[in-house]
């Protein structure tokens, strides 16, 4: 049975953290620092969201009015400050969502700088301008280089009028100094019939009918959006034929064209990905450690064009 304050409602199968949550706020008990520690798209960043509901309230205990929420949910409260991983682009912090909004495409992967760090101190420097306390979420926490992780330390040891909510895939994904700062809250992955209900709610109930997409899942809603959306990207002809084992050595190096030629490295990434869950379903795991070497090979920029057209014999040869 779900027990915990109203904020939590759309949080759904994580029993445990709504309670450890509901039970600090009831009881005044609030945390300096919180570790919202979870595989993604479980619902950290809704908790965070919730949570930052009922800590930024007048009277936490009252209502959660709507204006609030929406204020929260478009991250535009003057207590809330929410931190994500950047790219820097000539010369400036640019997040994911303006890196794909201006069509940049990096090599290298976001992450939360020491310049963000610092803009955490100057906002912690000031007092709450409306509510009881100031809220950080650092989302993807796990994320921040080793400075910034070190620079995070100060502000956590000496928060003051403030709550910070890291959000990261497990306690080992941080500095051991860090955690041992914050009160860790579990996230957990969900199982099926929550899965469907979360995406029943959402008008995302189609994906219930692809089993590779939840399986690739792994009982994460997000997850399974975000599988979703790019195997929408790839070209149904090119995803049969990839599923397909090759049946001579020209309609090998076809495929390996065809797959390089239709998808980015991202997608080519994902690509190995469902055909390795592929193959598992269909018990043909003879394939897996190839395709495990194609993933390597594909994350040490070794040419694309190459690295298909070898999985594509080997695959040939074996099947």
């Amino acid at each position: 049975m779900r027990q915990g304050l109203g904020s939590f409602v759309p949080l759904l199968g994580q029993d445990q953290a709504i309670a450890l949550l509901s039970r600090a706020v009831s009881q005044e008990r609030v945390a300096p620092a919180y570790l919202f520690a979870g595989a993604a798209g479980v619902g950290r960043s809704l908790a965070a969201c919730c949570f930052a509901e009922l800590l930024l309230a007048k009277k936490p205990l009252d209502p959660i009015s709507e204006t609030l929420r929406q204020r929260i949910r478009q991250r535009n409260h003057p207590d809330l400050l929410w931190v994500e991983p950047t790219y820097l682009h000539q010369g400036k912090l640019v997040s994911l969502a303006e890196a794909a909004e201006l069509g940049i495409k990096r090599r290298s992967l976001p992450e939360i700088r020491l310049e963000q760090v610092r803009e955490i101190a100057r906002f912690l420097s000031r007092s709450p301008l409306e509510a009881p306390r100031s809220v950080i979420v650092l989302d993807q926490a796990d994320s921040m280089a080793e400075a910034a992780a070190n620079g995070l330390l100060k502000t956590l040891e000496e928060p003051g009028q403030a709550t910070l909510i890291l959000i990261a895939p497990s306690p080992e994904s941080l500095l051991p100094t860090l955690v041992s700062r914050c009160q860790k809250i579990p996230f957990y992955r969900l199982d099926g019939g929550t899965m469907a209900q979360i995406l029943t709610q959402i008008g995302q109930g189609e994906i219930l009918d692809h089993s590779e997409i939840l399986a690739l899942a792994q009982g994460s809603p997000g997850e399974a959006i975000v599988h979703w959306q790019q195997l929408q990207t790839v070209l149904p002809e090119v995803l049969a034929a990839a599923t397909s084992v090759p049946g001579s050595l020209r309609e090998a190096l076809d495929l390996a064209r065809q797959i390089v030629r239709n998808l980015d490295t991202e997608a080519q990434l994902w690509l190995v990905d469902y055909l390795q869950q592929h193959y598992w379903q269909q018990q043909q795991t003879g394939f897996l450690p190839l395709l495990e070497t194609t993933r390597r090979q594909l994350l040490q920029y070794v040419q694309p064009q190459l690295v298909w057209e070898v999985t594509m014999m080997r695959m040939q040869e074996l099947g």
